[in-house]
């Protein structure tokens, strides 16, 4: 929860999962598509883990650099997966992970390797 607090939009949406109503000043803090998403309501607290939810998918939000390079290694490098088309690592990813901008980001990856 240390590193979600450092980060100023995990650190917003900590502060209003945690409060037992929506606060309207508070509530229109976090920027896009943090600020999209907390009002679809997919967003979500488990034991300190912030999760993201997208229809039967629940997925560990990341913000870290070093575990977004990994989980995208993993998902699409790693030797017993082989390097799977780019819908397989999809998901993957949307399995294991969210992050802004990912479905990008992950496109960007597959094209370079």
């Amino acid at each position: 929860m240390k590193a979600y607090a450092k980060h100023k939009q995990c650190g917003i949406l900590l502060q209003l999962l945690q409060q037992m109503y929506r606060s309207p000043e508070l509530g229109s803090q976090p920027e896009e598509p943090w600020l999209r998403d907390y009002k679809d309501e997919t967003f979500f607290l488990i034991y300190g883990l912030l999760y993201h939810r997208e229809k039967h998918t629940s997925a560990l939000t990341r913000i870290d650099r070093d575990h977004i390079s990994f989980i995208l290694q993993e998902c699409h490098d790693c030797p017993y997966m082989g390097h799977m088309s780019e819908d397989r690592t999809k998901e993957s990813v949307a399995s294991t992970a969210w992050w802004p901008k990912w479905e990008q980001e992950l496109s960007e990856y597959i094209n370079t390797c």
